[in-house]
């Protein structure tokens, strides 16, 4: 038997999230969320599509075709700095980096599925659509081992209480309004629940100061803690400018707003 598979994507996510800070690590239906999933032209894909619109949620078998190389033990970004074997975590550093996803299946258009929240990123190559069916598919009573730990955990109120410096209020309020970029929500969850050192949270001491730093996808918060309160002080994008014009790095993502930024508050540049 040969040592390699051939897969073909049968079509591609069109999302918001340009970035993985973005994706959330399981899909959040709290909030309305519209997402399209583009099946490819010429492969009689509207023909497979007959009979599950009759579904209210699918399967979606894709590829994290943003990572490379695998890791036999992972940091996973929930929980205590505690390394895991990746067969015990939806890490997309596997062997086969698969992803799967149950997502809400709003409606079809054409070769076109309209989708509730996904933990997909804008592009993501999907290779397969298989229906939900709760009667096989559901086992709510089975353990989840490492997870049902960290979710007691996480049930618990937060420990940090979050706000923003007079100048990180005014950075964000610039980029909501201006360009229609908002991290808040992701970044108060994260600090709200533990503010200290993560690899995997993006979190890590601010050279040569006594505050700390978080990567937001395309952009950087500073913050400082003491005791239970963490004071967000300010904002900056996440790469240099000489990146940002630089034409051989085309399609960096919030490269423009970026730019702009820079021109607003240039000392962070």
């Amino acid at each position: 038997m040969s040592s390699f598979l051939t897969l073909q994507p049968i079509g591609f996510i069109r999302t918001q999230k340009q970035v993985k800070f973005q994706a959330r690590h399981q899909p959040a239906e709290t909030e309305p969320e519209r997402n399209v999933l583009e099946l490819l032209p010429g492969c009689d894909y509207e023909l497979a599509l007959r009979d599950l619109a009759g579904f209210s949620r699918i399967w979606l078998i894709w590829w994290f075709h943003r990572n490379t190389g695998w890791r036999p033990q992972v940091l996973p970004p929930r929980g205590p700095a505690q390394r895991r074997g990746v067969f015990a975590t939806r890490s997309p550093h596997r062997p086969c980096p698969l992803g799967l996803t149950p997502v809400q299946l709003i409606k079809i258009e054409g070769r076109q599925l309209i989708l509730g929240a996904c933990d997909l990123v804008d592009g993501t190559p999907v290779f397969d659509i298989k229906p939900y069916v709760a009667d096989y598919d559901s086992f709510p009573d089975e353990r989840a081992g490492w997870i049902d730990d960290v979710n007691a955990i996480l049930a618990a109120p937060p420990q940090f209480t979050v706000q923003f410096a007079p100048l990180a209020e005014e950075q964000a309020h610039w980029l909501i309004s201006g360009w229609q970029i908002d991290f808040r929500p992701r970044l108060f969850e994260l600090l709200s629940r533990d503010p200290s050192p993560h690899k995997t949270r993006r979190i890590r001491p601010r050279r040569n100061t006594p505050h700390f730093e978080i990567g937001c996808g395309a952009w950087r918060a500073i913050f400082a803690v003491e005791e239970n309160k963490v004071k967000v002080l300010e904002i900056e994008p996440g790469y240099p400018r000489r990146f940002l014009v630089d034409p051989a790095r085309e399609g960096m993502p919030d490269a423009a707003a970026q730019l702009a930024f820079l021109e607003f508050w240039p000392e962070r540049a």
